[in-house]
């Protein structure tokens, strides 16, 4: 690599450290509070888009890709569900760091309350949800069964679909990976909308509230 900022740069990974890099940056990205930070739908979706047989980087198959991409991100979940359900309260009581914002969980605990158990899916394709959805699981100690479910999938559809777009695009548009930058950071905007919205919306009811208390 030539510079410490092509560890955010999801084309760089892939090149640098292969499916093990990958899987294991979804394994910490779907469930470990300090992975928020790290690509996971514009990972998985150069991951499938470099695993197509003309562009020739990722030398996996599509089908090997996605399960092992949902393996990773099952036992991910798994993790943050534990992490949640062992530390309980504490986590709303830990002072905010460089890799732990209070705003992040409130974030997801929004969306859960809007979406109950489906948010554990749905938050899948949400970046920072997607990572403290399965920890607020656990603080709320959510039924192991339902867990179980939801978290399944969740773990199929994810990669499934947005592996499969990358491949599409890559089969599509073969010079495609000339423009990668820009459609990443493209998957990035588009991705980040639905959290950044919800986000106000938190905002704006705290501020209407405050004049009442």
């Amino acid at each position: 690599m030539d510079s410490f900022w092509d560890l955010f740069k999801p084309e760089e990974l892939v090149r640098y450290g292969g499916l093990a890099l990958v899987l294991l940056i979804i394994f910490a990205e779907n469930g470990i509070f300090f992975g928020f930070f790290l690509p996971g739908d514009s990972l998985l979706f150069t991951a499938g888009l470099l695993c197509f047989p003309t562009v020739d980087v990722l030398h996996v198959e599509l089908t090997t890709l996605i399960l092992s991409i949902s393996i990773a991100a099952f036992l991910g979940y798994y993790a943050g569900y534990f992490f949640g359900f062992k530390t309980g309260q504490a986590l709303y009581k830990r002072k905010d760091s460089l890799f732990f914002k209070k705003k992040y969980i409130y974030t997801a605990e929004s969306f859960y309350k809007k979406y109950g158990g489906k948010a554990l899916i749905l938050g899948r394709f949400l970046p920072i949800v997607r990572t403290f959805a399965p920890i607020l699981a656990g603080i709320v100690k959510v039924d192991h069964k339902i867990f179980l479910l939801y978290n399944i999938v969740g773990a199929l559809l994810w990669p499934s679909i947005v592996v499969s777009a990358g491949y599409y695009v890559g089969s599509v548009f073969p010079k495609a990976l000339n423009y990668l930058d820009f459609i990443v950071i493209g998957f990035i905007v588009v991705t980040a909308i639905p959290v950044i919205n919800n986000y106000r919306e938190q905002s704006k009811l705290k501020k209407e509230k405050l004049p009442e208390e």
